[in-house]
């Protein structure tokens, strides 16, 4: 087997966390250079794993394994770099899980969530070329009825994709047409339906109640409707991406996480940070506009890449 490929992502994944990692390597090199582990050291380690925001849990776990057997002792920054990785790896692994597409589901809807600018519809375009590679039929939906811009970047995408999409005018009601487009995708046989949705949260009413009513009249089409609900977070909001999970699980019952923007922050951490607190499955990340910086995401490679480590 070719792993050409792997090396390839590998490579555009630690040069997208770049940001993060040589904001937490330089501060852990310039750190553990100068002096003996002691509990002054620790203490500014778990601090600036807290800045790159891995969160106060996964921070104090990290350097109290860092801490352990090594104290009062000279280490390297490769030492400490290793264990970071390592202890970040065991709060990814468990997340780590690739988005199964269930065949028997004809056509399996994924519902895509998220505020306006984390990237859902470039998402979505790039997730209708992945399924399109994988030789899957692929329908979009463009369920953003509140703007025009979003409708129409769906359909540049359809058309890049050779995806059908189904639309209608801008400030046309989501729910009718979603039910139009699952109505359509299950009489042309589409294996996949994704479903682009409004993503005004600082409404939260309106856009609980119209996630609600969208949810509803699927169902009525295919009772086991949507399949999969897909939030897509911004890696540059940093903090705001927890209270974001929380909200849109409330709201829609998110079964799965999508990362946008890791190549655009030095806040790479939150990824940590939200596996450690909401352990919701990570299907995807993505490093960068092209096509191919999407990618399933592998607990491994992301803390290497985190921790600054080449493999």
């Amino acid at each position: 087997m070719n792993d050409t490929p792997k090396q390839s992502w590998f490579s555009r994944l630690t040069s997208g966390l770049k940001r993060t990692s040589a904001s937490i390597g330089s501060a852990i090199t310039d750190l553990v250079s100068k002096r003996k582990l002691d509990a002054a050291t620790l203490e500014e380690l778990e601090e600036l794993l807290i800045r790159a925001d891995l969160g106060i849990d996964v921070s104090a776990r990290i350097a109290a394994a860092i801490g352990e057997g090594r104290y009062d002792k000279q280490v390297s920054d490769t030492e400490v770099k290793a264990i970071l990785a390592s202890e970040v790896e065991k709060v990814l692994a468990p997340v780590a899980k690739p988005m199964a597409i269930d065949a028997s589901a004809k056509p399996f809807v994924i519902l895509v969530v998220g505020v306006n600018g984390s990237g859902k519809t470039t998402t979505i375009g790039k997730l209708a070329a992945r399924f399109r590679d994988e030789g899957r039929r692929v329908m979009l939906a463009a369920g953003d009825t509140f703007r025009a811009a979003a409708i129409g970047q769906l359909k540049i995408w359809g058309e890049r994709t050779g995806a059908k999409v189904i639309a209608s005018e801008q400030g046309s009601d989501a729910a009718s047409l979603v039910f139009e487009a699952l109505t359509a995708a299950r009489s042309e046989a589409a294996d996949v339906l994704i479903v682009d949705t409004a993503g005004r949260l600082q409404n939260k009413s309106e856009l609980m109640a119209e996630l609600e009513k969208v949810v509803r009249v699927m169902k009525k089409v295919d009772a086991s409707a949507p399949h999969a609900v897909l939030l897509v977070l911004d890696a540059t909001v940093g903090q705001n991406a927890l209270s974001q999970a929380a909200e849109f699980t409330r709201i829609a019952g998110v079964t799965g996480l999508v990362m946008t923007k890791l190549d655009g922050t030095a806040r790479g951490g939150i990824l940590v940070a939200l596996a450690a607190k909401h352990k919701l499955p990570v299907h995807f990340i993505g490093v960068g506009e092209g096509v191919d910086d999407l990618a399933p995401f592998a607990a491994r490679d992301f803390a290497n890449a985190i921790a600054g480590i080449d493999t």
